[in-house]
């Protein structure tokens, strides 16, 4: 699932005639870096879209990408998750947000390499802040020995995760967070993080596309 529906205000003005995952870093849409950190899976996939959503339906066009449009509201990361359902098909799926580049290997199959559905309903890859570029949080999470995880001044999501959607039963919708799936594998002590070896760049803002630029070409 690429979550491509953001209305992206904190890019303007880059975002006034384009949509945010549209935006070119190094020659390439942040929605294609996305896509690249499926590396050798091979996975169905579903694209949100919403603010200038004929771009992203036209971008995917000729391609193994589902786009499903969100009108007139927008679903938020778990009402959109929901949405997509009936396409991904059962069982725990990806989840990745298209606003970031990676440098290092792709994320995905390290997320599957370690998700264990037994003692797991999510799985989210993070990065440490030294390793992180263009974010300004104090981190997202803390993780302890075993990498459960609680909320915290930690290591910063990179977007990507595992997650399995039957924790979204009984939420009222349409429109709602992934932060409520999260609770619920809080209160079950079953969200655990897994740490990124690689640089991730958050490309939440104008000024953070030359950081990312400079992350990718630096050898």
């Amino acid at each position: 699932m690429l979550f491509a529906a953001g209305l992206g205000t904190r890019m303007r003005p880059l975002t006034d005639d384009r949509p945010k995952p549209l935006i070119p870093v190094a020659g390439r849409a942040l929605v294609d870096h996305a896509r690249a950190q499926a590396g050798d899976l091979r996975l169905k996939t579903v694209a949100n879209a919403h603010y200038l959503a004929d771009q992203v339906q036209a971008h995917f066009a000729g391609t193994d990408v589902t786009v499903l449009s969100e009108a007139p509201q927008i679903l938020d990361t778990g009402g959109g998750l929901r949405q997509a359902l009936p396409v991904l098909g059962d069982g725990p799926v990806f989840t990745l947000n298209t606003d970031a580049v990676w440098k290092g290997p792709a994320a995905l199959p390290l997320l599957a390499r370690a998700w264990d559905p037994a003692r797991m309903d999510a799985l989210l890859l993070c990065v440490p802040r030294d390793q992180a570029r263009g974010h300004l949080g104090q981190g997202d999470f803390l993780a302890d020995d075993t990498g459960r995880a609680t909320p915290g001044p930690g290591a910063i999501y990179t977007g990507a995760q595992i997650v399995d959607p039957r924790l979204m039963d009984g939420i009222p919708g349409p429109a709602f967070s992934m932060w409520e799936l999260w609770r619920r594998a809080l209160a079950r002590e079953r969200l655990y993080l897994l740490s990124y070896p690689g640089l991730w760049c958050d490309v939440g803002r104008p000024d953070c596309l030359p950081l990312a630029e400079a992350m990718l070409a630096d050898d």
